[in-house]
């Protein structure tokens, strides 16, 4: 773990400061004319972000969100790393991979009146070797400004290609589940896992009345959120991420999950830009690979 003190070398003024939350848990606060956001330093994972223009937040965080060490948190953006879903090898791995369980190190941080930026990395521990036996140093650029903009690079410094998946799982705050729309995945085909991830073809946007769990496949384009309650689009470009994942809980299933207030799960709504299932990756020795998002909101 980074000290205070060195943390702190990264720092600054009116722009970047680092505190203790829940649990004592570290957190990068940002904050520019344009826009504020949050970073735990476990996971890389962040927690807030909010346009100055913008009454309300475009990332979603439970309420009953728990930051303990070596758990992963209901909301925010996680990063999923170098898997995603269960390992495909071993069931007692973590699902979605160690890297948002982890604690990243901070490697450098710029700004100036209306862009900030910070650099996190993740070391290799014992732990992580032992489920990742794989030279590949992994960082993530986080640009904070109008628009949130997340980079996650992959370098394979090893001998062997390996197999990549990742994704950021980015829980978005809308205003109520039932009245939004996603656009952008008309006409594509998608793994279903509320049935057993039979593959469909989706038919015009998509909205909400139950529980949803697709993984589409090699999508390229932009999706959009419409969300009349919030009197926004909130809209999703991704780069170098073949897979878009949909998801939300529903009641029945929130609620068995414990970190949930009664009514949390209307409030969010998870598009996630991965390279997941047939689209994980084979990354050659010596390649690189950057998966990049951007989060932007527009009026409706």
């Amino acid at each position: 773990m980074q000290s205070f003190d060195a943390l702190n070398r990264y720092a600054i003024p009116e722009h970047v400061f680092f505190r203790f939350g829940p649990g004592g848990q570290i957190f990068a606060d940002i904050r520019n004319s344009s826009a504020s956001a949050s970073v735990f330093l476990q996971g890389a994972h962040l927690t807030a972000f909010q346009p100055r223009s913008q009454y309300d937040p475009l990332i979603w965080l439970s309420e009953k969100s728990r930051f303990a060490v070596g758990k992963s948190i209901r909301g925010g953006v996680p990063v999923c790393w170098p898997w995603f879903g269960p390992h495909p090898d071993n069931s007692q791995f973590p699902a979605h991979g160690f890297a948002r369980t982890h604690l990243w190190t901070v490697s450098d941080s710029s700004s100036s009146k209306d862009i900030t930026r910070i650099t996190l990395t993740l070391e290799p521990t014992n732990e992580t070797r032992a489920q990742w036996p794989h030279e590949t140093p992994v960082s993530l650029k986080i640009v904070v400004s109008e628009t949130l903009e997340m980079s996650l690079t992959t370098h394979n410094a090893g001998n062997d290609t390996i197999t990549l998946g990742e994704a950021f799982h980015t829980y978005f705050h809308v205003g109520d589940i039932h009245s939004v729309r996603l656009e952008g995945l008309d006409g594509c085909t998608y793994l279903d896992k509320t049935a057993d991830f039979a593959r469909k073809q989706q038919e015009g946007d998509i909205t909400f009345n139950a529980e949803t769990d697709r993984v589409y496949l090699n999508t390229q384009n932009d999706c959009i959120i419409h969300d009349p309650r919030m009197y926004r689009r909130i809209r999703i470009h991704k780069e170098h991420a073949d897979s878009t994942v949909v998801w939300t809980p529903w009641a029945e299933k929130a609620a068995a999950m414990g970190d949930y207030t009664p009514d949390g799960w209307r409030q969010m709504l998870c598009v996630e830009s991965a390279n997941a299932a047939e689209n994980v990756l084979q990354l050659q020795p010596g390649e690189k690979h950057t998966l990049m998002v951007r989060y932007s909101a527009e009026p409706l």
